[in-house]
C-alpha cells in the first residue's frame, strides 16, 4: 500500500546546460513520454532517472514549463482511459452488473464477484500511486517552480483527480447511470452486509479500497472534508446502516426480550467500531456509532424498559445486575439523565414501597387479641419483666414496616452502584421514590420510632459497636426521607421517655450516639428538646443524690422510712401528655392518692425542692414510676419468709393498702378506686398485673376470671409461694403500643396545634427581619424555613397571616390584587 510520494536521490544538472541554445520542445517530450509509458508497463529498469530529471529541468528552465505540464496530463488521462479502465471494465464480473438488473445471486457468487472488482480497482489504484511516485520523482523540479509559480496542483494531485475522473467516475457501457464508483460502492455496502450476517469476507480487500477512497478527494487543495471516502462512500453507508438497524430494532423489539436487545444493541456498537478499525476508516466511527444509537437503541429502547415480562421491573424484581448494567450503558448513549430508566425503577420502588405499605395496614387494621386480658393460666414467669415478652402483633408490623424498606433501600443501593455506576440522577430519583411512599403511609413516623424503641431496647443487646452504628445509620436514612419529622420527634419523644424513666434502655451510649446522628442529619433544633430530656435525667440523679444527704443531716430517726429516687421532668420538654392520662381521662378528679407513708416523703422532697427553685410547681406522674417493696408471706415454704417486690408506684400504692386490713378481709374494686383515685385503665392493668397472673399473683380476686371487673374482691395472698427472692411484676400492657385510630386523631390535632404556632412564629420572624414583603414572597420563605421540620400547607400559612392581621402584628399594604405585608412593632 501506497501512502505518499517518493523523493528519489538525483544529483543536479551541470553547470553548462544553463548555458545551452534553445530546446526542441517536441523532440524531448517524446522522448519523455516514451519513458513515462515504460514506467507505466513497468519497464524502467533502463531508464536513466538522472537524464530524464534533467530533460524536465531544462524544459521548465527554457519556459516550457506549461506545455510539459498538460502534456503529462494529457498522458496521464490518456493512459487511464485507455489502460487502466479498459482492464478493469474487461475484468468487472457480468453477474454485478445482472445483479444491478434486479438478478438474484446467492451470497457465495455476491461475494466472489464483489472481491474481483475490489480486487482490481486495488491492483489499479497501487499501480497508479507506484507509477506517480515515479513520474513525481521525474518532474519534481515541474513541481517546485511551475506548480508553485502558477499556483497549479502538483503533478501527482492532478493525476489522482484523474483516476477520480476517468476511472472511478466514467459510466458502464450500456449503463450510463452507473458508474465504476457506485458499483464498487454497492460491493462494499454488500461485503459489509454478509459481515454483518455473520459470513466471512476479506476486510483487508475492504479496507484497501476504502484507503484509496480516502486518498481521493473532491477538489485539488485536497481538504480533509472533502475526500471522497466522505463525500460519496460515507453517506451511502450511513443511510444503509440506518434503515438495517432500524429493520433489525424492529426484529428484536417483535421478540420481547429485553435482555436480548441490550445484548444486541451492545455488541452492534462494539463490532461496529472494530468494522470501522479494521475494514472502513476510524473517520466513521462516531457516525455510525451515533446510528446504531439512535435508529436501534433510542428507537426502541424505552419500549424495552417497559416490558412487564423481561424489561426492567423483571431485571429489577429478580436482581439480574447484568442485564440492568447493560440498560443503563445504552440509556447513557441516547440520554444523559437516562429519564426512561429512572421512571421505569422509581415506579418499581413505589409499587413496591405501596406493597409494603399496604401489608403493614392490612395487619393493622385486623382484629387482634387484646393484651389487656391476662391469661391465669400462662401469665409472665416470675421474676422476668412484661417488657421481655414478645411484642403484640401490630408492634411486630411495626418493626417488620421498617425492616422491609429498609430490606429494600438496600436492595436498591446495591443495584445503584454495582448496576448504575452510582449515578447521582438516579440516585435523587431513588431518594425522591422511597420518600413517596413512605410519606404516603401514614404512620411512617411512628412505625421508625418504634423501630428505635424495639432495638434501643433489646435488639442492639449484644452487637458490636460497629453494628450498632451501621444499625442507626439505617433508621436515620429512613428518618431523612420523612417529610414529617415532627411528627417523628412527638412519637421518638414518647418512646424515649419511657425508656429513661423506665430505665430500659440497653446502652445510655447508643441513646446519645442516636442523637448526635439525628443532629448531624435534621439539625439542632430538632433534637433541642430531645437532648433536654437527657440533661433532666442527668440533673435528677444529682438532685436526688443532694436530697438523700440532706435528709441524713436533717437525722430523721424512722428507720423504716422509704427511700426516693426522683426524676425531675420539665414539662415543655417531655410529651407529658403522651406519658400519662390526660385530664378528660381522669374526669378532672386530683391526681393518684398515696399512702401515709409515702406523701410523707412526697411532701419533704417537694419542701427541699422548692426550696431550691422557688415558684416552679411540681405535679407527680404516678403512672411513670416503679417502687420496690418488702412483704412478708406466712405460708412461704423457705426459712426466708419475706420476699422483695419491684411493681409500678400504681401498684404499690394498691398493695399497701391492704398492710391495714386485718387478715381475711377484702377490698372491691370501688373501695381501692375511691381510696387511690387511679383511673379505670391504669387500675384494671395493675391489678390484673397482681391478681390475675399467677407467677405473680400477691392478691385472690373473687370471683376468678381474666377480666376485672367492678363488683370484684381481693384478698391479700398469705399463700403465695416463690422461688425467686426478687421478684418483678409487670403491668400488663394497657394495649397496642401502635396507636389506634382515637389516639392518632390526638395525635394530629396536637401536631396540627404545634404546628400553627410554628408557622406563626416563622411569619412574625420573617417580617420582623424583612419589614414588609409581598404574599408570595412571604409564602415561600415561610416555607422554606419550615420544609426541614414537616411540609406547610398553604391555606393554613394564609389563614395564619389573617390571624397576625387581625391580632394587629401585620398589616395589609399596597394593592388589593398584589398583595403585601408590612411588620408592625
Amino acid at each position: 500500500m501506497f501512502a505518499g510520494r517518493g523523493r528519489g536521490k538525483i544529483r543536479p544538472p551541470r553547470r553548462n546546460i544553463l548555458n545551452s541554445g534553445e530546446v526542441d520542445f517536441e523532440q524531448d517530450w517524446k522522448s519523455l513520454s516514451s519513458s513515462l509509458r515504460e514506467i507505466h508497463t513497468k519497464n524502467a529498469s533502463t531508464l536513466s532517472f538522472e537524464e530524464l530529471y534533467r530533460n524536465a529541468y531544462k524544459l521548465v528552465l527554457k519556459k516550457k514549463g506549461e506545455p510539459l505540464y498538460n502534456k503529462v496530463k494529457e498522458f496521464e488521462q490518456d493512459w487511464l482511459t485507455h489502460e487502466v479502465r479498459t482492464r478493469i471494465l474487461d475484468e468487472l464480473p457480468s453477474s454485478l452488473q445482472a445483479a444491478h438488473n434486479g438478478a438474484q445471486l446467492s451470497a457465495g457468487e455476491r461475494r466472489e464477484a464483489g472481491e474481483k472488482l475490489l480486487r482490481s480497482l486495488k491492483l489499479a489504484w497501487e499501480d497508479h500511486n507506484i507509477c506517480m511516485n515515479m513520474t513525481t520523482d521525474v518532474l519534481m523540479y515541474m513541481d517546485r517552480v511551475y506548480c508553485s509559480d502558477n499556483r497549479k496542483p502538483s503533478i501527482f494531485t492532478a493525476s489522482m483527480g484523474q483516476f477520480r475522473d476517468y476511472v472511478l467516475r466514467t459510466p458502464l457501457p450500456d449503463h450510463e447511470s452507473l458508474t465504476i464508483a457506485s458499483l464498487l460502492y454497492r460491493v462494499i455496502l454488500d461485503q459489509i452486509q454478509m459481515d454483518r450476517d455473520g459470513d466471512i469476507v476479506n476486510t483487508a480487500l475492504l479496507r484497501s479500497c476504502a484507503y484509496m477512497l480516502e486518498g481521493l478527494y473532491e477538489t485539488e487543495d485536497e481538504q480533509e472534508q472533502y475526500k471522497l471516502y466522505i463525500t460519496s462512500f460515507e453517506p451511502e453507508f450511513l443511510a444503509a446502516s440506518e434503515e438495517y438497524y432500524r429493520s433489525e430494532g424492529e426484529s428484536l423489539v417483535a421478540k420481547g426480550d429485553a435482555s436480548n436487545f441490550c445484548r444486541h444493541a451492545r455488541q452492534a456498537a462494539m463490532n461496529e467500531e472494530d468494522r470501522c478499525r479494521s475494514t472502513l476508516s476510524t473517520l466513521t466511527a462516531p457516525k455510525i456509532k451515533l446510528v446504531v444509537e439512535n435508529e436501534l437503541v433510542r428507537r426502541n429502547l424505552p419500549e424495552m424498559i417497559s416490558l412487564e415480562s423481561t424489561g426492567v421491573r423483571y431485571m429489577l424484581d429478580n436482581d439480574r445486575l447484568p442485564d440492568l448494567e447493560m440498560v443503563y450503558e445504552l440509556s447513557s448513549w441516547v440520554d444523559p439523565k437516562k429519564e426512561e430508566l429512572k421512571k421505569a425503577v422509581q415506579k418499581r420502588i413505589v409499587a413496591q414501597g405501596d406493597e409494603i405499605n399496604a401489608a403493614a395496614k392490612e395487619t393493622s387494621d385486623a382484629q387482634l387479641v387484646k393484651p389487656t386480658k391476662a391469661d391465669p393460666e400462662r401469665g409472665d414467669e416470675a421474676g422476668k419483666p412484661a417488657a421481655e415478652k414478645p411484642i403484640n402483633q401490630q408492634t411486630v408490623a411495626a418493626i417488620k414496616w421498617v425492616d422491609d424498606v429498609l430490606q429494600l433501600k438496600d436492595k436498591y443501593d446495591h443495584i445503584l452502584e454495582k448496576a448504575f455506576q452510582a449515578d447521582q440522577g438516579l440516585q435523587t430519583g431513588f431518594t425522591r421514590s422511597f420518600s413517596d411512599f413512605i410519606n404516603s403511609f401514614e404512620r411512617s413516623s411512628e412505625y421508625l420510632s418504634l423501630f428505635f424503641d424495639e432495638n434501643m431496647k433489646k435488639g442492639i443487646k449484644g452487637k458490636t459497636e460497629t453494628e450498632v452504628d451501621t444499625l442507626l445509620d439505617k433508621g436515620i436514612t429512613l428518618l431523612r426521607y420523612i417529610s414529617d419529622k415532627d411528627m417523628f420527634e412527638r412519637y421518638y419523644k414518647k418512646h424515649l421517655s419511657r425508656r429513661l424513666l423506665m430505665k430500659r434502655s440497653v446502652s445510655m451510649d447508643a441513646e446519645r450516639q442516636m442523637i448526635s446522628k439525628m443532629k448531624m442529619e435534621v439539625g439542632n433544633t430538632f433534637t433541642q428538646r430531645i437532648e433536654s430530656m437527657f440533661r433532666d435525667m442527668a440533673l435528677s440523679a444529682d438532685l436526688t443524690t443532694s436530697y438523700k444527704k440532706h435528709v441524713r443531716d436533717l437525722g430523721d430517726a424512722d428507720s423504716q422510712r422509704a427511700e426516693l429516687d426522683v426524676n425531675v421532668l420539665t414539662a415543655t420538654m417531655w410529651p407529658l401528655d403522651a406519658m400519662g392520662p390526660s385530664r378528660r381521662e381522669e374526669g378532672g378528679k386530683p391526681n393518684c392518692i398515696f399512702p401515709p407513708e409515702i406523701d410523707r416523703i412526697k411532701q419533704s422532697f417537694e419542701k427541699f425542692y422548692l426550696d431550691k427553685h422557688s415558684g416552679r410547681q411540681l405535679t407527680w406522674q404516678g403512672n411513670m414510676g416503679t417502687a420496690d417493696l418488702r412483704a412478708y408471706f406466712a405460708d412461704m415454704k423457705s426459712t426466708k419468709k419475706t420476699r422483695e417486690l419491684n411493681v409500678s408506684t400504681y401498684c404499690m400504692v394498691i398493695l399497701l393498702l391492704f398492710n391495714d386490713l386485718p387478715p381475711g378481709n377484702f377490698l372491691t374494686y370501688e373501695e381501692i378506686q375511691a381510696r387511690t383515685n387511679i383511673p379505670d385503665n391504669e387500675l384494671m392493668r395493675n391489678l390484673q398485673s397482681v391478681a390475675v397472673a399467677p407467677k405473680t399473683r400477691i392478691l385472690v380476686k373473687e370471683p376468678m376470671s381474666k377480666d376485672v371487673k367492678r363488683d370484684d374482691k381481693f384478698y391479700f395472698n398469705e399463700r403465695f409461694t416463690s422461688q425467686f427472692q426478687r421478684i418483678k411484676v409487670g403491668v400488663v400492657a394497657s394495649g397496642n403500643k401502635v396507636e389506634d385510630r382515637d389516639e392518632r386523631q390526638e395525635t394530629e390535632k396536637r401536631v396540627d396545634l404545634e404546628r400553627g404556632q410554628t408557622i406563626e412564629a416563622a411569619i412574625v420572624r420573617t417580617m420582623k427581619q424583612r419589614k414588609e414583603l409581598k404574599h408570595q414572597q412571604l409564602i415561600t420563605e415561610v416555607i422554606q424555613q419550615l420544609t426541614a421540620r414537616f411540609s406547610p400547607d398553604v391555606n393554613l400559612l394564609k389563614k395564619k397571616i389573617e390571624s397576625l392581621i387581625e391580632r394587629e402584628y401585620l398589616e395589609r399594604v399596597g394593592d388589593i390584587n398584589k398583595p403585601a405585608y408590612r411588620y408592625m412593632a
